[in-house]
């Protein structure tokens, strides 16, 4: 069985520091700014998706066009502050969402390339500690682990 090399990189160090220290700078910005929320509270609170965000405007627009209208428990100069902050920060948002897609799309091929040599590697093994192959059982054991609730057969290996 061919396996398929999906992606074949190398970083170097310079590289690898230059992302860490990118990272830093953000976090650094975004320190005592950024809020970290619960699963929980990441489902509670309503989002402003892209199909939503034009009426979101729309509405925001008509506050400032038809202010009698706008009830006294809306805090307008909060509000305006939200609106700058989002609008602000929306297209480092959108460019970091672009990044991390590629990061994850990485992670995910690199992951691929390695559970598929992984997989053939103990496979191998197991087909040697079958055949009682010194040295193989040991090993097939140990990593048999990763799979349990596998019965196993008459001679003991799953």
């Amino acid at each position: 069985m061919a396996l398929d090399n999906l992606v074949s990189i190398e970083f170097t160090t310079v590289e690898l520091d230059k992302i860490k220290l990118a990272i830093k700078d953000i976090d650094t910005v975004l320190a005592g700014k950024a809020i970290n929320l619960t699963p929980e509270e990441r489902h509670r609170y309503a989002r402003v998706s892209y199909e939503m965000l034009p009426w979101v405007q729309k509405s925001f627009g008509y506050m400032h066009t038809e202010p009698t209208l706008v009830p006294a428990y809306i805090d307008m100069p909060e509000l305006e502050k939200d609106f700058k902050a989002r609008t602000d920060i929306e297209p480092n948002y959108t460019s970091l969402r672009s990044t991390f897609e590629k990061l994850d799309d990485l992670m995910l091929l690199l992951g691929h390339d390695m559970y598929t040599s992984c997989i053939a590697f103990y496979k191998s093994v197991k087909a040697a500690s079958v055949s009682n192959v010194p040295g193989s059982t040991t090993i097939y054991q140990d990593l048999a682990q990763q799979f349990p609730g596998r019965p196993k057969s008459a001679d003991g290996t799953k």
